[in-house]
């Protein structure tokens, strides 16, 4: 089988602290094989068993705050495990806007990873349009903050929507799952895997 369709693909909450933590590292592993990363912005599919934090028994998502404060220590990267505007109120702008950058032709693995960090690290409100707009600028220029929009070309909606359609049909249920010719590799401890999966289909 040729190589030439080989990507790991991303999909992932823009909200998710977990796809925040594995964000830098997977693209490091898809750099290291020389295959391009297609990030895939959904939200979790309840469809398929994904449970939102917020509906989660207390023992569990108390569990997920030692989990998170485990992680951050271990892979050095900041982390408020109760930042202050998560739950998001939405996270469709966010992550429509990475879309759009994408489809406009930007590499948007900085911007994305930039809207990760100021919601989990620096206290940033990425359901503001006007915060993503100077995010955008910082990482991509002007021309990439005019992409921003609280009412996206119907062309990035229906790509969001495609994602979520793509993501229920594959039997992704939470994020980050990193796809590796549809393979399903769920959450970021399981980069190893990704790694190890992509190394053996170059192989091919």
């Amino acid at each position: 089988m040729s190589n030439d369709d080989l990507s790991l693909d991303i999909f992932y909450g823009i909200s998710s602290p977990w796809a925040y933590m594995g964000a830098e590292r997977a693209y490091r592993i898809a750099e290291q094989h020389g295959v391009p990363v297609r990030l895939r912005p959904i939200r979790i599919i309840q469809d398929n068993g994904g449970i939102p934090l917020s509906q989660r028994p207390d023992a569990r998502q108390r569990y997920h705050a030692t989990e998170l404060r485990r992680w951050s220590r271990r892979l050095g990267i900041a982390l408020n495990v109760t930042p202050r505007f998560y739950p998001c109120r939405t996270i469709e702008t966010a992550a429509q806007a990475v879309i759009a950058a994408t489809r406009a032709g930007f590499d948007a693995r900085a911007f994305s990873f930039a809207i990760q960090r100021a919601l989990w690290a620096e206290q940033r409100d990425i359901a503001d349009v006007t915060t993503l707009r100077q995010i955008a600028a910082t990482t991509l220029g002007e021309a990439g903050a005019d992409l921003v929009s609280e009412t996206p070309p119907a062309g990035v909606v229906a790509e969001w929507q495609q994602n979520l359609l793509d993501a229920q049909t594959l039997g992704i249920f939470g994020t980050p799952t990193y796809v590796v010719r549809g393979e399903l590799f769920w959450g970021q401890d399981h980069l190893d895997f990704v790694d190890e999966a992509l190394e053996r289909a170059r192989q091919r």
